[in-house]
């Protein structure tokens, strides 16, 4: 049997990615095995040449990696879109997310505030500094470390309001998600695969990029808290 090709992705894409790489299987009797970390070490580790045959991050940090010649030029596919969804410990109380003044409202009022490492908590940050409330909600404000998910810290008690992608909030334990952020302030992050330059099977790494970008996908992603890209 054919060896399995082995990628890295960041913690966001996990779900999906299983889904996507079970039903790669099914289709060509080919397996991907992949290992799914934090995304800056995901980065990281392709960067250092450690021997991945493909890679799924957020469409910054794959460009990076092409930039800088440790995936191949032309490679970057498109995969999902995946939006950023707010969550409280089961039984909290939910606050109003109906327009952009009732979400800051709502950061306002939260004794602590959780966020993630990947590009969704750099947008907020951003939306706290144009709203100009950041340096009032630095100290209530808590990064889950690389790799944990924000919805864990939540569902410990630990933060009261989680802010991450959908796709690791929607099934886990412990947690509410109260619903997606309103239109004028969604924050959408794109993911994308990528052939890394240490592979030996660029053409299969291809093969099984169209697949997981084909329409017949666009089911699944959604039923991991993505749409297709």
């Amino acid at each position: 049997m054919t060896t399995a090709l082995r990628g890295i992705s960041s913690m966001a894409t996990r779900q999906v990615l299983a889904e996507l790489a079970a039903a790669w299987e099914k289709h060509s009797g080919q397996r991907v095995e992949i290992e799914s970390v934090g995304g800056v070490d995901a980065a990281k580790r392709v960067a250092a040449g450690e021997p991945f045959d493909v890679v799924f991050l957020a469409a910054d940090a794959v460009d990076k990696l092409l930039a800088g010649g440790h995936a191949v030029a032309g490679s970057r596919v498109d995969l999902v879109r995946s939006g950023v969804a707010v969550a409280v410990k089961r039984g909290a109380p939910r606050p109003d997310l109906g327009s952009e003044a009732a979400v800051r409202a709502a950061v306002l009022a939260a004794p602590t505030i959780g966020y993630s490492t990947g590009p969704s908590g750099t947008a907020l940050l951003q939306l706290f500094e144009r709203w100009g409330i950041a340096e009032q909600v630095r100290p209530r404000t808590v990064q889950a470390p690389a790799g944990i998910p924000v919805g864990s810290l939540v569902a410990k008690g630990e933060v009261a309001l989680g802010f991450q992608q959908l796709s690791e909030l929607m099934h886990l334990d412990g947690v509410d998600v109260v619903g997606p952020l309103p239109e004028p302030i969604h924050i959408t992050t794109i993911f994308c695969g990528a052939v890394c330059t240490a592979s030996g099977r660029p053409d299969a790494v291809r093969d099984l990029l169209a697949f997981m970008a084909s329409p017949g996908t666009a089911g699944l992603k959604r039923a991991c808290g993505m749409d297709a890209a």
